[in-house]
């Protein structure tokens, strides 16, 4: 007896397959043969993917800028795993956990090199708020929780102190195992030239498609030599596309020549994600099916490639044995609007809305999903 059995789901390729869960996990999927405590037939419907990662969040509900609440950007949107993104350091980093143990989304933590984490813009401008011991020690508390590091590396951030911070945090980072370092990039000093000399294979430059000058592609178009050398050694690119690092123009361009995210996520919190331009990760998603991107390219964005850039080695794959963590949406054909960071507003044809998320084999209901009745399937 299973504990869930969806029937005739339909993967982002348009194959239609039974799904089965049981104890939290994938127990089969194909021809499933048996009962379950709940069965839906799906009838192909809707889509079912691996639970949707979102890499970039901003959900410690008491940091004074960016907060939101975890199930408010997880669960409600489709989510079933988000990853903040520094806003806690090693100061706060066990509050941060025991406020999520009750979220019904998985929280996990990218841990913020300054042990105040987001208290301020300005976390890395004092050089003393580095505290590579407290790092380590908060590594050791939370080992499943944390499952990388963050550096903010833009002028408003580390004021004076240039690439010094970054540099600090690649000793963190051997320090705690090689854990993930994600690198938020920004208005220089410093510049990304320096900033990219010193990432390393499983590194991650968030806000890759940003409009500011410190961007990117060169004044001519094309990606900056800095950059295509940091990818040949395995750094990745996260969307991250927050209230003013995501840029339509930069991002056709990269497209243009190639440049795929390998990760798609939000920088969302709670003023971004009601009064735009973030609204949702469903809702980015949606602006790079505008710009050209398969549905499959799209969903492995959040998919199986976020949960290999965060070494979340049991998410994010269809396959027995993977956590029983689903996202079951529609793609909608209509006309839609859609705005960058920037302002620009274009009008895309297709909206991804997402109605139910299944974590760790549990059942929930989006926003969208309640509003519009839809699991009377």
């Amino acid at each position: 007896m299973f504990d869930v059995i969806l029937r005739r789901a339909r993967l982002c390729d348009e194959r239609l397959l039974d799904i089965a869960l049981l104890n939290g996990k994938i127990a089969a999927v194909g021809e499933v043969q048996g009962a379950a405590r709940l069965e839906r037939d799906l009838a192909g419907r809707c889509y079912v993917s691996a639970g949707w990662i979102d890499s970039h969040v901003h959900c410690y509900p008491r940091s004074p800028i960016y907060h939101d609440a975890p199930d408010a950007v997880g669960i409600a949107q489709g989510v079933t795993t988000v990853v903040d993104a520094g806003s806690t350091g090693a100061d706060q980093i066990d509050d941060f956990y025991q406020l999520t143990r009750s979220a019904a989304t998985d929280v996990r933590a990218l841990l913020n090199i300054a042990r105040t984490g987001i208290v301020t813009q300005q976390e890395l401008a004092d050089m003393a708020q580095i505290d590579g011991d407290a790092v380590v020690q908060a590594v050791q508390r939370h080992p499943a929780f944390i499952v990388g590091l963050k550096a903010r590396m833009s002028s408003s951030v580390v004021g004076d102190n240039g690439i010094a911070p970054l540099i600090r945090a690649k000793a963190m980072q051997q320090a705690v195992g090689g854990l993930p370092l994600m690198v938020h990039i920004g208005n220089a000093p410093p510049t990304l030239d320096a900033i990219a000399e010193h990432l390393t294979a499983g590194d991650i430059i968030t806000h890759c498609f940003n409009g500011k000058p410190n961007r990117l592609l060169s004044p001519q178009g094309e990606l900056k030599a800095s950059v295509q050398q940091a990818l040949a050694r395995g750094v990745r690119l996260d969307v991250g596309h927050g209230s003013a690092s995501f840029s339509f123009a930069v991002a056709r361009q990269a497209i243009a020549l190639g440049i795929l995210p390998d990760t798609i996520s939000s920088d969302i919190y709670c003023r971004n994600r009601l009064n735009g331009p973030v609204r949702s990760l469903a809702h980015v998603m949606s602006k790079f099916l505008h710009l050209g991107m398969t549905l499959p390219q799209v969903i492995a964005c959040v998919t199986a490639h976020a949960a290999a850039a965060l070494r979340l080695s049991t998410k994010g794959q269809l396959e027995p044995g993977f956590d029983a963590d689903l996202t079951l949406f529609r793609v909608n054909e209509a006309t839609h609007p859609f705005v960058d960071a920037e302002g620009e507003q274009v009008l895309g044809q297709q909206h991804l809305q997402p109605l139910a998320a299944i974590v760790a084999g549990q059942w929930h209901l989006t926003e969208e999903g309640k509003a519009n009745h839809v699991f009377d399937l």
